[in-house]
């Protein structure tokens, strides 16, 4: 089966692109890139939550082999991991990157540069990763990215905590979206991610994330070229609701493609919550895949079998 031409080049040729790079970057003026809406102008000090300014900051920007395996295939995903998060989860395990902003500020010319230079090195695909307050520099580098010959997949590899606005700049130029989906309580995610209100985000997210895109679709190499890829991290004590954000999953799609995480440990500042300072169990991961059984899913990640 032919690989898809990314939907990207069209909206590039027809001047669509830039039109949406513009509109995206108006958005920094008073930031409201992401949910919180902070209203300040980027890079103003005590600015916005995420700690972002005008540019994009990059940790890196390489071949990676750890992903899911319809990313990775033989070649990589090609991963660019930006600096700085609008989430403040206290388990993270990359707190040196989210929270500590580990990196350096990079013009739309460079962006657009690794971009190519990952795609010259034969990834399959290009893996945004926690990309919610860098959409205005990464449609700004978009086009230049093309104009240098750049044919791959996007990868939206995002937390989930997304605007909806935002989502709508990226219809057609995202293939595929690989959200977490945390939480199902707001209390819980409020405590450990700093984000009350991220279950309700996350779910209107993700829903225009499968309107965009659908279900994941693969080629005869079980590479993905479109689609909704849907993470969620199983939590100690059931703090991330597992049964319910399964239900959730399941009501956009049976078919959607869930990787039910095991991989869970305590980071950052774990230590400081008394549910936290411990791996998952084998039961507890063993419960959150039958929960996704229960509510119909099918799809599930190679790594999904119990620990």
């Amino acid at each position: 089966m032919a690989v898809p031409a990314p939907s990207y080049l069209a909206l590039h040729e027809s001047g669509e692109l830039a039109r949406r790079a513009e509109q995206a970057l108006t958005l920094l003026d008073e930031c409201s890139v992401c949910p919180r809406e902070c209203g300040v102008p980027r890079g103003q000090e005590r600015g916005c939550f995420c700690g972002g300014g005008t540019l994009a900051r990059v940790c890196s920007a390489a071949p990676h082999f750890g992903e899911e395996r319809p990313l990775v295939g033989t070649g990589g995903s090609g991963t660019i991991f930006f600096a700085g998060c609008n989430l403040g989860c206290v388990f993270c395990q990359n707190y040196e990157i989210s929270h500590g902003r580990e990196g350096r500020e990079v013009s739309a010319v460079e962006l657009a540069n690794m971009m190519v230079g990952l795609q010259r090195r034969g990834c399959h695909n290009i893996n945004f990763v926690s990309p919610s307050h860098v959409v205005p520099q990464i449609l700004a580098a978009l086009g230049p990215a093309i104009d240098l010959g750049l044919r791959m997949p996007l990868v939206y590899n995002t937390g989930g905590y997304d605007a909806l606005a935002t989502l709508e700049l990226l219809d057609g130029v995202v293939d595929i979206y690989m959200p977490d989906a945390k939480y199902a309580d707001p209390e819980v995610a409020g405590r450990l991610s700093g984000a009350a209100d991220y279950p309700q985000v996350m779910r209107t997210a993700i829903r225009e994330m499968h309107r965009q895109v659908g279900d994941l679709q693969t080629g005869d190499d079980g590479v993905a070229s479109r689609g909704l890829l849907v993470r969620h991290l199983v939590m100690p004590e059931g703090l991330a609701g597992t049964p319910e954000v399964m239900r959730f999953i399941a009501s956009l799609s049976r078919d959607t493609y869930v990787n039910v995480m095991a991989q869970y440990r305590p980071c950052y500042r774990a230590n400081e919550f008394a549910e936290l300072p411990r791996r998952i169990t084998r039961e507890e991961h063993r419960a959150a895949v039958q929960a996704a059984l229960d509510a119909g899913l099918h799809r599930l990640d190679e790594r999904s079998r119990p620990v």
